[in-house]
């Protein structure tokens, strides 16, 4: 038996959780969700929790159970909290600035300054021009936003320079050594 998929997840109070064969949707202060589970799986409603069963230990079950509930897990958490990812720029003259909840402008060391758009359900602050946070109620679509974000202008090895996770640790490299 998975560890993961045989915890229950506890559903907090303020969020409807809906289960209509496959199909599972949640709505909660923050918005709403919705995901069809893989087939052969179930999602049961034990009065504020919700359990994941497989019906066999087969490979394919098992593999899926797992995933199965941590994502309606995610779910849950992401329109009663929410979800953030803060980036940090490194560099001088490196700077973004916010155009509006939705739209970001980044100046990374190119000639042109970069535009960002957010897709529905993201939003972009800016609480100083070396600090982006980037929020949601979707787990993915925030991580995948940030990593886009980041992809723009990496942490470079020698001295540092670029888009980094809050707290990621670059691996910086020696550079030419006099003789």
């Amino acid at each position: 038996m998975s560890r993961i998929g045989k915890s229950p997840i506890p559903v907090p109070s303020g969020v409807d959780v809906s289960i209509d064969g496959t199909k599972v949707s949640v709505k909660g202060p923050k918005g709403q969700l919705s995901w069809s589970l893989p087939e052969d799986l179930a999602i049961d409603r034990d009065g504020d929790q919700l359990v994941v069963t497989r019906p066999d230990d087969e490979r394919r079950h098992r593999a899926l159970h797992g995933m199965t509930r941590s994502l309606v897990a995610n779910m849950v958490v992401g329109v009663s909290e929410g979800f953030s990812k803060e980036l940090e720029i490194v560099g001088v003259g490196y700077r973004a600035q916010a155009q509006g909840p939705s739209k970001l402008e980044l100046q990374v060391g190119f000639s042109h300054s970069v535009p960002v758009a957010a897709p529905d359900g993201v939003t972009f602050e800016v609480p100083t021009p070396n600090r982006i946070i980037v929020s949601g109620i979707d787990k993915q679509l925030v991580g995948q936003v940030a990593a886009d974000i980041r992809k723009i202008r990496k942490p470079e090895p020698y001295k540092g320079k670029g888009i980094r996770y809050a707290g990621e640790r670059v691996l910086r490299k020696a550079g030419k050594s006099a003789k």
